[in-house]
């Protein structure tokens, strides 16, 4: 049987991805490793759900808790426009290096679900660094899963996060372009 380290961003993400391998006949385990998220209570909120949602679906997990935030700082400071690259090179990274210590057959990610995420640069970095490690990139495109795996995700009660995770999708998500008032600038 095929043995896939699942990186895991959260666990509305992981639904589809966990179903979809699961059908195929193929031994999960999920692995949150996720430095990017901002503010560490959001990754506090996100780990915990993916640990409740793990359990109660029997997938087996391993949580790397550490938060090197300051380390996703440094490598995308004054390259803001290519953030998305260094964090999925990043925890993808980190993700082949423990699938090919842990004798795992191949590693994938749960990225690979959302729209919202750059799908041919992420199959690029998993490529890339599956050379670099010796082990494979289990590629697929779970995009068709994400709007059930939503619904499910709601009905589950399941935290479901605002933005992609970092400082910066955070800034995207919520500020447009606001300007002080009159007032604001005459304090």
């Amino acid at each position: 049987m095929l043995r896939v380290l699942l990186h895991t961003c959260c666990a509305p993400c992981s639904i589809y991805p966990v179903k979809y391998l699961r059908e195929k006949g193929i031994d999960i385990y999920g692995y949150f490793y996720n430095p990017n998220i901002h503010p560490y209570t959001e990754f506090e909120k996100r780990r915990e759900t993916m640990e409740n949602y793990a359990r109660e679906i029997n997938l087996k997990m391993i949580i790397d808790s550490e938060y090197p935030l300051e380390e996703f700082l440094q490598g995308v400071v004054y390259r803001e426009a290519k953030r998305c690259r260094f964090c999925y090179s990043l925890r993808l990274e980190r993700a082949a290096r423990v699938a090919k210590k842990g004798g795992f057959d191949c590693f994938s990610t749960t990225l690979l679900v959302s729209p919202y995420q750059k799908h041919e640069l992420i199959r690029e970095i998993g490529e890339t660094i599956a050379d670099k490690y010796g082990i494979p990139f289990y590629y697929t495109n779970f995009r068709p899963g994400y709007r059930e795996a939503t619904v499910l995700s709601r009905d589950l009660g399941m935290y479901r996060q605002q933005y992609c995770g970092c400082i910066y999708s955070e800034k995207e998500r919520y500020y447009r372009g606001r300007r002080p008032s009159e007032t604001e600038v005459n304090r």
